[in-house]
């Protein structure tokens, strides 16, 4: 007859754990099957020892005495012996588990120390990435400074050249008749088209570096 019990109390009956009990299902090594969802543990219960023992009391009580400790005895000898059984599998099976977790450990370790590995190149490869641009940025922060010190000689060994208005041009060489700063006014605009660097233009305004000499102009 079959009897349905529950993992949990499976489990509390042998007194191994619900890991145990499941890995047992898992393995064929227990029959198992669910019943409006929940999952149970199918058990014979033996029926043979009780129906013996039932009809021996009826006949003769001294005999069934005898007879009914012969049965517990067997009853409990068996139960021990499945106990037993019970414990070595579930010896059996942690055995398996911690060899398994041993094994996934090892795997672990080793894929930790080659990601570490490849970590410490990574940073030798950053720091010596770091140190060359920190070395090309301090050359050239020294070039640029060697740069601002010539210029700022160059700049005080050399004046600025000085450039004026047309109407500072006729101040400083005291061109004061009309129709002679119309001719000098002409004569500069045609050598400015014709590119002459003593002149430029600012703003749509022709500028007359003073500094320079125009003896072809004012004739």
């Amino acid at each position: 007859m079959e009897r349905l019990v529950k993992p949990a109390e499976y489990a509390k009956e042998l007194g191994i754990s619900r890991q145990a009990v499941y890995a047992k299902i898992k393995r064929g090594i227990l029959t198992a099957k669910s019943v409006e969802g929940k999952l149970y543990i199918i058990l014979d219960t033996p029926r043979q020892e009780e129906t013996t023992v039932t009809t021996t009391s009826l006949t003769d009580t001294s005999s069934s005495n005898k007879t009914h400790k012969s049965s517990v005895s067997k009853v409990n000898t068996k139960d021990y012996k499945s106990l037993l059984k019970a414990k070595d599998e579930t010896i059996s099976i942690l055995k398996g588990t911690v060899k398994d977790l041993k094994k996934s450990n090892k795997q672990i370790a080793s894929t930790l120390r080659s990601e570490i590995d490849l970590l410490k190149d990574a940073f030798h490869e950053m720091r010596t990435l770091y140190l060359h641009r920190l070395e090309q940025k301090k050359s050239q922060d020294t070039i640029e400074v060697v740069m601002e010190e010539e210029e700022s000689v160059e700049s005080m060994d050399v004046p600025a050249e000085e450039w004026g208005s047309v109407k500072k041009f006729f101040k400083k060489y005291n061109i004061k008749k009309e129709k002679q700063q119309t001719r000098i006014l002409k004569a500069l605009k045609k050598a400015y088209k014709k590119g002459d660097k003593r002149l430029q233009k600012e703003q749509g305004k022709l500028k007359i570096n003073l500094d320079k000499k125009y003896k072809d102009i004012i004739k």
